[in-house]
């Protein structure tokens, strides 16, 4: 029986890990509270939750998997997108939480069935986790912006 490759495990850790950070960084923030951008110029709780989960997509991809949402449709979320401009567009902050979760519950899925990840493909899966734990830090910034106490204890 073949064992699961070191690099298998240290992604699934890390998804695990960030996941948790991102639930409790978000925790009690209402949708109002979520579209709040602080300075009129940083980017919101809202546009960074969902900029997290679009950016998912292509890991979930290059995992073989489908995406959780239409890319077009939720482009708004995209990388480069200003989100003032576009706030209209974006949907309710627990509408959101519910695609993190369906995101979250493929990628554990598909990572426990993988012994292995296609060498070409590490360094882009190696960047999509360290793009995560870089907006889950986010999060909890916002948090505090927000006047809620920090999550992590």
């Amino acid at each position: 029986m073949e064992t699961k490759s070191n690099e298998i495990e240290l992604v699934k850790n890390q998804i695990f890990s960030t996941n948790k950070i991102v639930l409790l960084n978000t925790e009690g923030i209402t949708h109002e509270e979520s579209m709040i951008f602080p300075d009129n110029k940083a980017n919101c709780m809202n546009w960074i939750l969902g900029h997290l989960i679009y950016i998912r997509n292509p890991l979930l991809n290059i995992l073989g998997e489908e995406s959780v949402w239409d890319s077009g449709k939720f482009s708004c979320y995209n990388r480069g997108e200003i989100a003032w401009d576009r706030k209209d567009e974006f949907v309710n902050f627990e509408e959101l939480k519910s695609y993190l979760r369906q995101s979250q519950d493929k990628l554990e899925a598909k990572l426990n069935t993988l012994d292995h990840f296609n060498p070409e493909n590490v360094k882009d899966i190696s960047t999509l986790c360290l793009h995560e734990i870089y907006h889950a830090g986010q999060l909890g910034y916002l948090r505090r912006i927000l006047g809620k106490p920090g999550a992590i204890k």
